[in-house]
């Protein structure tokens, strides 16, 4: 882990607000890039950093991953929660500004040697700790599906990032498939990422996934007719204090008993949490 100033390259909003009834809305989404060759060395698709966000929030806040790349840059795609002091501090920030930040933290997702075939599900926001997975994915080619999942076409992530960029040099582009479902029907299927896992889960070796507790709690339910999906690994979103594993705060029932989401996650085993228990972000 490693503890450091970071300039930002590039600061755009991609995302639009979101009024979520049964949470907390948000008044955007933004991509941020920057200069962090400590931290992308070391970093590994699932993990983590906390950022420092100015003086007005005591507490860092945690956001996964997004992207790394060669030349020592990280990418944070991150939502800007209605009234968050930190999220609305930080997406106030310009290019040439540098933010303080730690890490990378957590445990990531781990993906087995003889895996062939990835299946990825993104519901929302969690795309942003798949994005990273998929880049490393593709390089060691391996062939990836993406279901990728959002409320309406202007809350998916652009053309732009997802497609084109995932191709890196050599890699033919069979290796990537992106398929769209949209809640309202705005692009590509109508309905949830979680409803096309059947499609896919038969030739797959290993299912990911990063997305709100209720789509978790769908795919738990699936697992009873599809065991494979009682092995996929998913990503918690919870509020975090310290990312480091001494405060407690992001403590959550598993059925081997409390984990810390900061230290012992922020990948889980889909079939190791309690998910009745765990109360959404």
């Amino acid at each position: 882990m490693k503890q450091l100033s970071a300039r930002i390259i590039s600061h755009q909003q991609v995302f639009a607000g979101l009024e979520r009834p049964a949470a907390r809305s948000t008044s955007g989404s933004w991509l941020m890039w920057l200069k962090c060759p400590g931290i992308a060395g070391e970093a590994v698709p699932g993990q983590f950093v906390m950022v420092r966000c100015g003086a007005e929030s005591v507490l860092p806040r945690p956001f996964s991953l997004h992207r790394v790349n060669d030349n020592g840059d990280i990418a944070l795609l991150y939502a800007v929660w209605e009234g968050g002091k930190g999220t609305g501090w930080l997406s106030r920030r310009q290019a040439g500004d540098k933010i303080e930040l730690f890490g990378p933290l957590g445990n990531g997702f781990s993906v087995f040697p003889a895996s062939r075939h990835l299946l990825l599900v993104a519901g929302g926001m969690g795309i942003a700790p798949l994005r990273f997975l998929a880049d490393v994915a593709v390089r060691q080619k391996k062939a990836v599906t993406l279901l990728m999942g959002a409320l309406s076409a202007g809350h998916l992530l652009p053309d732009a990032s997802p497609p084109q960029e995932l191709l890196t040099d050599g890699i033919p582009p069979f290796n990537l498939d992106i398929i769209k479902v949209t809640e309202d029907g705005s692009a590509g299927f109508k309905g949830l990422a979680t409803d096309l896992i059947v499609n896919h889960i038969d030739r797959v070796d290993q299912v990911f996934a990063c997305g709100p507790v209720g789509m978790y709690r769908t795919m738990a339910a699936l697992s009873e007719s599809f065991p494979k999906l009682k092995s996929a690994q998913v990503s918690l979103e919870m509020r975090m204090a310290c990312g480091l594993g001494t405060c407690y705060g992001c403590t959550i029932k598993t059925k081997r008993g409390l984990a810390q989401v900061c230290r012992d996650g922020p990948v889980f085993d889909l079939q190791d949490v309690d998910w009745e228990a765990l109360r959404p972000v």
